[in-house]
């Protein structure tokens, strides 16, 4: 019996957004993220942005009312609960989480919380992004 290890990674991450243009601006000039991809079709968009220091890992921002099988009643839910911040989370990880805030805040990214010593032994920061999806920052 042969052991092989599987060469499986993470390539992208889907976050929904409900400004094409908002969520560009957040990703590419509040996060410093490179665009690599922005495609239109039937009105909508799907923008695939990432940080430069990370070539193969991507974030896909997408229009959740394209989401196939997804009735009315649910894509209703869904804004809700991306207007409430509710729906989605992404963590990311800096050096050096104060620098990286103050950074984000200077440039006027919704802070939900600013950076803390947490009690499961990081320290990390929250914010907003323009769609309303959490996005938390820790230090590694």
């Amino acid at each position: 019996m042969s052991t092989t290890t599987m060469d499986i990674r993470i390539h992208a991450s889907f976050l929904p957004h409900s400004d094409p243009d908002a969520s560009l601006a957040f990703y590419r000039d509040i996060l410093g993220f490179e665009v690599r991809n922005d495609v239109g079709y039937n009105g909508m968009r799907w923008i695939t942005v990432g940080p430069p220091a990370q070539p193969a890992t991507s974030i896909v921002l997408y229009p959740p009312e394209a989401s196939p099988g997804v009735n009315d009643d649910e894509r209703r839910t869904i804004a809700e609960m991306m207007a409430k911040g509710t729906f989605a989370t992404f963590l990311m990880a800096t050096a050096d989480v104060d620098a990286a805030f103050e950074r984000i805040q200077a440039k006027g990214a919704e802070v939900v919380e600013e950076p803390t010593d947490q009690p499961y032994g990081v320290r990390d920061c929250a914010v907003r992004d323009p769609a309303g999806n959490l996005i938390r920052i820790q230090q590694h």
